[in-house]
């Protein structure tokens, strides 16, 4: 009878590289998602309450949701809109084919640019002394707040300041779905008779629909949930949902920190069910590019 040891279970190497991941996203999305879905049924002693969600009925938090809503699905429509006939206008030659690359990479680099440093570029071009303002006023005499009606701390300020990397983050994902399409179907629709348009409307863009569902879905989750560039170009002077929630939680005499972890938890779900929904889209999308 063999008394050898029973052999060990040993923990496969593709695992270990995964570990910074796994040790990321539990220490940075999973454990502060928690606190948040946690905190937002607490009141300040620790006990379990819905009197914060009853809250977010209250003041100026639904307008600032409503907002928010707004500037999210303006920046997500125009987004899709432009990007869309970029990509297009890359994929199917409209423009020199040595574009794409450089335009790919800008995407890639420009669909993360937010925050400061985003809101930093467009004060220093569109803001009340701006590059391009002050050029306006000096040269042509035009005043963009008063004869454009354009003020970059207002509603279309912040979402044209989105755009910069809405527009990026809209080339990268339908760019894959556009060079999905086939040239057969194309050159089928044409023997059969059909006009180019015909094709845009009848086969290509109903192929394409879930595809563009999906990342207007995406790119208003995107939206939605951008904190800091909204703070640092508009700070108070826009009443939207990540103000809000900053003056809550900061501490100080009128914050209520527990009504903070609410408004976060009712972005958690608007952002959520976002991206769920561009995740069953793309599903379907991919089903017919295959």
């Amino acid at each position: 009878m063999s008394n050898a040891p029973p052999a060990r279970r040993r923990l496969p190497l593709t695992w270990v590289g995964l570990l910074p991941f796994i040790i990321f996203v539990t220490l940075f999305l999973i454990l502060p998602t928690a606190h948040i879905v946690i905190g937002a049924f607490q009141d300040r002693t620790g006990a379990f309450t819905l009197q914060n969600l009853r809250d977010l009925n209250t003041g100026t938090i639904p307008s600032s949701y409503w907002i928010s809503v707004k500037i999210s699905a303006a920046s997500a429509a125009l987004g899709c809109l432009v990007g869309f006939g970029m990509a297009a206008a890359v994929i199917f030659g409209a423009v020199p084919r040595w574009i794409k690359a450089p335009l790919m990479t800008f995407s890639g680099v420009a669909s993360n640019f937010a925050g400061v440093p985003l809101a930093f570029a467009f004060l220093a071009t569109f803001g009340p002394v701006g590059l391009v303002t002050l050029f306006l006023r000096n040269n042509f005499g035009i005043v963009l707040s008063r004869d454009l009606g354009f003020n970059i701390l207002s509603f279309w300020g912040l979402t044209v300041t989105y755009l910069f990397f809405q527009i990026p983050l809209m080339i990268l994902i339908i760019t894959p779905a556009l060079e999905g399409l086939k040239r057969e179907w194309r050159e089928a629709a044409m023997v059969l008779g059909a006009t180019g348009a015909q094709y845009w409307r009848m086969i290509a863009l109903p192929i394409l629909f879930p595809s563009i569902l999906g990342t207007f879905a995406l790119l208003f989750a995107n939206a939605f949930g951008a904190v800091a560039t909204a703070m640092a170009l508009t700070g108070s002077a826009l009443n939207i949902v990540p103000i809000q929630l900053f003056a809550q939680i900061r501490g100080d005499v009128l914050g209520n920190p527990n009504l903070g972890y609410a408004m976060a938890f009712g972005m958690i779900m608007v952002t959520a069910v976002a991206n769920v929904l561009y995740i069953w889209l793309r599903i379907r999308a991919e089903r017919w590019l295959k």
